[in-house]
């Protein structure tokens, strides 16, 4: 089972790559166990060329422990570690440093649904997390990213699987979905409709988008009654 997600996980990651949402070692990609136990996860700094399933670090859900890889797990671990514990739906969760995405994280403004291209895959604005507290960064600065995101989304009151991404002030995107492909998908969606968004407001600050519209296009690709694409 976890070689299979080693597999995935790696897979996910240099897709990121391809994709163009990441240079560098900027990034990381998360898969979850079946079992909820184990999450598989990029280690921390290393190079994208030449990455092999192999090198991907397994780490126990429960303790935060490393059991199995020769590399250190990613520094954003425990970020990803929080958002599993709280939302049994999520499989897979991206992070990026991609541009127009962050951005709007450093400006502290959510990615508005504005076109149907957004409604497609985000039911809404794609939010943006307060700023970390001093005392948060400096003490558990990872777990506590990974908190603000988990507060965001409880506090506002939405299905994560509905709005899969958030922005965390100052620092990025996490994207997330039913497993680490799926998640990745969501990373470059977001990415792009933040890419056009900047444009768009450029043209004209005060475009905006009908809720009947949002509405519509969510619906018939994930609502009950959906009939976009083949069954």
């Amino acid at each position: 089972m976890l070689e299979r997600l080693k597999e995935e996980v790696c897979a996910a990651n240099l897709d990121l790559v391809e994709k163009g949402v990441v240079i560098y070692t900027w990034g990381n990609v998360s898969g979850i166990s079946d079992d909820r136990n184990y999450m598989v996860i990029k280690p921390s700094g290393v190079d994208y060329h030449g990455m092999k399933p192999d090198d991907m670090v397994v780490v126990d859900v429960t303790t935060s422990d490393t059991v199995e890889g020769k590399w250190k797990p990613s520094s954003d671990t425990k970020t990803h570690l929080e958002i599993y514990r709280a939302f049994s739906c999520v499989g897979g969760i991206a992070h990026t440093h991609s541009v127009n995405a962050v951005a709007f994280a450093q400006a502290g403004f959510p990615i508005p649904a504005l076109g149907t291209t957004h409604a497609d895959y985000f039911y809404g604005a794609i939010p943006c997390t307060r700023e970390l507290t001093q005392d948060e960064v400096e003490i558990a600065y990872e777990t506590n990213t990974g908190k603000v995101i988990v507060e965001h989304i409880h506090t506002a009151g939405y299905d994560p699987m509905a709005i899969p991404g958030i922005l965390v002030k100052n620092h990025g995107p996490f994207a997330w979905g039913k497993n680490a492909t799926d998640s990745v998908y969501n990373a470059v969606v977001m990415e792009k409709v933040a890419e056009m968004d900047l444009k768009t407001m450029l043209l004209n600050p005060n475009s905006s988008m009908e809720q009947f519209v949002l509405d519509k296009h969510y619906q018939r690709k994930h609502g009950p009654n959906a009939y976009y694409g083949q069954r």
